[in-house]
């Protein structure tokens, strides 16, 4: 078998990383393994890491670039960058943001008022909190 070529290497350690980090973080796994892992786990330090996908990417990532590079600059670099493309995919790949258009509130009247001049408290207008005046109604 021929030795894959170097940007192979890094697209197939990508995948792998988005994928073994969202299974850990996201899924129940084959036969709820991993959600029994989790539970196992409890709320220590294993346990939040299993839930912050982010976090998890940087522990998964570590391994897997060694299979892409061999000098240490390279491997921290490779490290960061297949940490960074797993958080990549994994925000593109979420949930659809939906956004719906608010209803608008039904005219009324023409001046875009709120209340119609049938129902705006009996022919009375309010000047300040205390006072009520009208053309022959309560002073």
């Amino acid at each position: 078998m021929s030795e894959l070529e170097p940007w192979m290497k890094l697209a197939l350690a990508v995948l792998a990383t988005w994928r073994v980090t969202h299974l850990l973080a996201r899924e129940d796994g084959p036969f709820d393994l991993v959600v029994r892992l989790r539970v196992r786990l409890g709320p220590g330090f294993f346990g939040k890491l299993l839930d912050c996908f982010y976090c998890l990417s940087l522990w998964v990532a570590a391994p897997l670039s060694c299979l892409v590079s061999r000098k240490l600059i390279e491997l921290v670099l490779t490290w960061l960058a297949l940490s960074a493309a797993a958080c990549l995919l994994e925000r593109i790949g979420g949930d659809p943001v939906v956004i719906q258009q608010l209803t608008q509130p039904q005219e009324v009247g023409s001046y875009g008022m709120l209340r119609t001049e049938e129902n705006s408290m009996d022919g009375y207008c309010v000047d300040s909190p205390n006072e009520r005046s009208s053309a022959g109604g309560p002073v």
